[in-house]
């Protein structure tokens, strides 16, 4: 372990794209963290997510110690009972009767132990990961194709193309870095084009050369009809066709029946024929294109065949494998692509392993000398928390994710596990959604006290370091997962004593018996000694005796995985999902990431400044749409479906389709009474890959009229208040609250007091505490403050105007220590009678807001972003504000 204040290389915990950081620790719960220069898939850049990694270290909301219940226990008490219970279930109902359900948030060493545990020890394969919801269409499309997952290509290859395609990817706030590698790579390069294929216009497709909104479903078919314009052009490889391919004949003419014609596929798609002509044109005009694609892509029924076709038209013109051209996936997860290296999928052995295959299954057993293996596949994660739901899964262990949070069809998750027998968390957070399910909570590390490896989109494995102590009883989950297998007897095949032994194991495993079958191989790594394997440096598999530096690319020799050495061509499924919207549900529901958070928010949400860009849960509409359902700007709507409801506020933008409504995927029941997109969502899965259909919701929508609505600020963190609409977010010594109800409290100052936890009659001090309101009762208005000793603790905004009161502004009064007659006056107004309000903030990674933007453009006649960036530091960094800033 470092000491304090010495500098530590480690990667980030967000995203796929795996940037290195460089982090200094200041003490057990601050950091100074900046983008590591050295590292390849970053090269010192960070977005605001990593930038903020430093004020998202305390411990104040972390698990720190075993629970049975709500008791702390020992940590032998509760490894005793997880494997009593788990022994239990196994000895009466069989191993397929417990399960694992991971995250791509865990460490490569972790996700190993636990496949090893599940399916070569225990026998059963019922252990799938979160990683299921965002990349699985991917594995699933890319080994019918290849033989194996495998990303062809690498980042460089984005910097290299000539023609970029982004389909299904607001890169821009999903994966920035890469995005400003891109476009840093298309200044001063005028052959150079960014083609976006979305149904919405996001902030991605505002850089971009070219557009196409297709309607919601019909990406596989732009790409069939690209592969069969491309046929009539005569621009295929039919040489690579005849020589490495197969399945091309049936593709070529499923391609030609369902997209006969530009204009035809374009009156499909929903696009502009001449828009689509000219995508056409460009691709099989220019040698170098990448098509990268994320959960636009992957999150759909249809997933896997949408992968296909996009793999399709590169196999079939040999763009791919070389520099500049090729398939790329942007994964979610930081460590997604390490899972499937170990087998972390239900349906997958370690090391790229078949689990279908009895060959592959016996080598394997024979690998790790295990008693027994799983012959069969597991359930697929909607298919998992079924069958807790039914009974069949009668003990769940659920490490380092928050499935009722997460998963579709959340109200029926949370039935499952409140009748499921026992329930085992391991988790860093203490009180998020999952824990008042869990019978055993397993207090884990935290990204900063974890150690090991994690593989990026590029399969670029890169050191996970440690820069923090293990606070109190927290453990790695590779620790945990091993001492309860050694209590269920099986301590011969986890006497690990550290990290690294696990590492190489892992190595040693994927190159045995492996003469070139299989393309995962990092046997170069095997044998590395402690020292070694602290110091290694990120490096892109295959590592062997034939690549002992690592490899950038596959597939330039036209050779694949498949057992004849060719790669198959699929003739995707195409999905009309317009068919399945009704007068009831007439909207479709899409979901997706904001810029500035994270996940379920359990580390994003301690950032004050990641919490300022979008602090509520909305939902996007065109304004016809909003029109016919009588929904204004900014108001708060109900959004219903088959399977729940939640209340958002409305925004309303041309840059989505009029029948599509956009909602954001992060807020839970922690942090918001009714913004849980995922209760609303349809556990409708992709037969193949079992991802399910987050992308296409019926939906219906409609205007919400609270009796009143408002905010509060307060120095404490406080509960949600039990009220209809409650949303909490962090702010600088403060947080805040966006309230709404369907009844008005007969006395507000009572009502005030509870939601702001102003003590009662019998606690207040006089000489410390001052309680100061205005009230306009005809108006319905209500305003007032709490201070002790000129301190401000607390501040109630109750306003049929309560949207343009400036929060920003009032919540800088939290970080002065006394607040002058003037400031106070101000307060209680709602609004400063001097200064600048900052506004919203725009530019998370340096704080600045629309205010302050809009004053600096007048006043110092800014014409640019670069004059902004020179003058407010704005757009300099992550550069995912840039489109918002032009």
């Amino acid at each position: 372990m470092p000491t304090m204040f010495s500098t530590v290389r480690t990667t980030c915990p967000y995203c796929g794209v795996g940037c290195g950081i460089l982090v200094t620790p200041q003490d057990a719960e601050a950091a100074t963290v900046k983008g590591d220069p050295a590292h390849p898939a970053n090269f010192g850049r960070l977005c605001s997510k990593g930038s903020a990694l430093g004020e998202t270290l305390s411990l104040r909301t972390r698990l720190l110690a075993p629970r049975i219940g709500r008791e702390k226990v020992s940590w032998d008490q509760a490894l005793t009972e997880v494997a009593g219970r788990f022994r239990a279930i196994i000895d009466e109902h069989g191993p397929e009767a417990v399960a694992i359900y991971g995250s791509g948030q865990l460490l490569t060493e972790d996700y190993y132990v636990a496949n090893k545990l599940m399916k070569g020890y225990i026998g059963t394969a019922n252990i799938d990961t979160n990683s299921r919801l965002c990349m699985s269409s991917t594995v699933a499309g890319q080994k019918r194709a290849f033989g194996e997952d495998l990303v062809p290509g690498c980042y460089e290859d984005l910097e290299l193309a000539d023609l970029v395609i982004l389909v299904g990817s607001n890169a821009a706030w999903c994966h920035p870095v890469l995005y400003q590698r891109l476009l840093k790579a298309c200044q001063g390069n005028p052959r150079r084009r960014l083609v976006t294929i979305d149904p919405r216009r996001t902030v991605t497709a505002e850089t971009a050369d070219l557009h196409l909104g297709i309607q919601p479903g019909t990406d596989a078919l732009i790409f069939d009809g690209l592969l069969h314009y491309l046929r009539q052009q005569d621009r295929l490889d039919f040489a690579l066709l005849e020589t490495h391919l197969t399945g091309y004949a049936e593709t070529l003419a499923a391609a030609r029946e369902r997209a006969p014609s530009v204009p035809a596929t374009a009156a499909a798609c929903g696009v502009p024929e001449e828009d689509l002509a000219r995508f056409y044109r460009w691709f099989a005009h220019t040698e170098k294109v990448v098509t990268a694609w994320s959960q636009g892509i992957n999150q759909s029924a249809t997933g896997a065949d949408k992968v296909n076709a996009i793999l399709n038209v590169h196999l079939a013109t040999g763009r791919i494998g070389k520099p500049g051209m090729g398939p790329l996936s942007l994964t979610g997860q930081p460590n997604a692509m390490g899972g499937r290296e170990v087998g972390g999928l239900a349906n997958q052995l370690a090391a790229h392993l078949d689990l279908e295959r009895v060959e592959h299954r016996a080598l394997v057993q024979e690998f790790w000398g295990s008693p027994r293996m799983a012959e069969r596949p597991g359930l697929k994660a909607v298919d998992l928390f079924q069958a807790i739901g039914e009974g069949c899964i009668r003990a769940v262990w659920i490490m380092g994710t928050n499935p009722v949070v997460s998963l579709p069809d959340s109200r029926q998750v949370r039935a499952a596990l409140a009748r499921c027998e026992f329930v085992v968390v391991s988790d860093c957070e203490a009180d998020t959604d999952l824990a008042p399910f869990a019978h055993v909570s397993l207090p884990a590390l935290a990204w900063g006290e974890k150690d090991g490896t994690v593989s990026n989109s590029e399969r670029r494995i890169s050191r996970q370091r440690a820069f923090l102590p293990a606070p109190i009883e927290a453990r790695p989950e590779w620790w945990i997962l091993s001492q309860v297998a050694r209590r269920l007897g099986f301590g011969e095949g986890f006497a690990y004593e550290s990290v690294h032994e696990i590492f190489d194991e892992h190595a040693r495993l994927s190159g045995y018996r492996n003469d070139g079958e299989r393309q995962f191989d990092i046997s170069g790594l095997a044998g590395l000694g402690l020292a070694e394997y602290d110091a290694l440096q990120p490096i892109q598999w295959p590592v062997n005796a034939r690549s002992p530096a690592g490899t950038a690319r596959l597939f330039a020799t036209g050779t694949f995985t498949h057992a004849d050495g060719r790669a198959r061509l699929v003739s995707p499924r195409i999905d009309d999902l317009r068919t399945k919207l009704s007068a009831d549900y007439p909207l479709s529901l899409n979901t997706g990431r904001v810029r500035d958070q994270w996940h379920t928010m359990t580390r994003t949400g301690k950032s004050p400044r990641l919490s300022q860009h979008q602090p509520e849960p909305y939902a996007e509409m065109h304004p016809a749409t909003a029109a016919s359902f009588g929904i204004l700007q900014n108001s708060l709507v109900r959004l219903e479906t088959m399977y729940g409801e939640a209340i958002a506020r409305a925004r309303l933008t041309d840059t989505l389709p009029p029948a599509s409504v956009f909602m954001p995927m992060h807020w839970s029941l922690s942090n918001a009474t009714a913004g849980l997109v995922n209760a609303l969502v349809n556990p409708l899965t992709d037969p193949l890959s079992g991802e399910p259909e987050s992308k296409h919701t019926p939906l219906k929508i409609l205007p919400w009229h609270p009796a009143w609505q408002g905010f509060l600020l307060t120095r404490q963190l406080l509960p949600l208040p039990a009220l209809a609409y409650a949303v909490r977010a962090a702010g600088r010594r403060h947080w805040r609250f966006e309230l709404a109800d369907h009844h008005a409290p007969p006395d507000w100052r009572a009502q005030a007091q509870v939601l702001l936890g102003y003590p009662n009659a019998a606690l207040a001090d006089a000489n410390k505490d001052e309680w100061t309101e205005f009230q306009d009762s005809q108006a319905g208005r209500y305003h007032c403050a709490w201070f002790r000793e000129k301190r401000l603790m607390g501040c109630l905004f109750v306003d049929s105007a309560a949207l343009s009161q400036p929060r920003e502004w009032l919540g800088s009064l939290f970080l002065q220590d006394c607040l002058d007659d003037r400031d106070r006056r101000s307060l209680l107004l709602g609004k400063p009678l001097s200064g600048q309000d900052p506004g919203r903030t725009v530019c998370a990674c340096f704080g600045v807001g629309l205010n302050t933007l809009r004053c600096a453009i007048q006043e110092q006649g800014l014409d640019s972003v670069q004059a902004i960036g020179h003058v407010l530091r704005a757009g300099t960094n992550c550069g995912s504000c840039i489109p918002e800033l032009q």
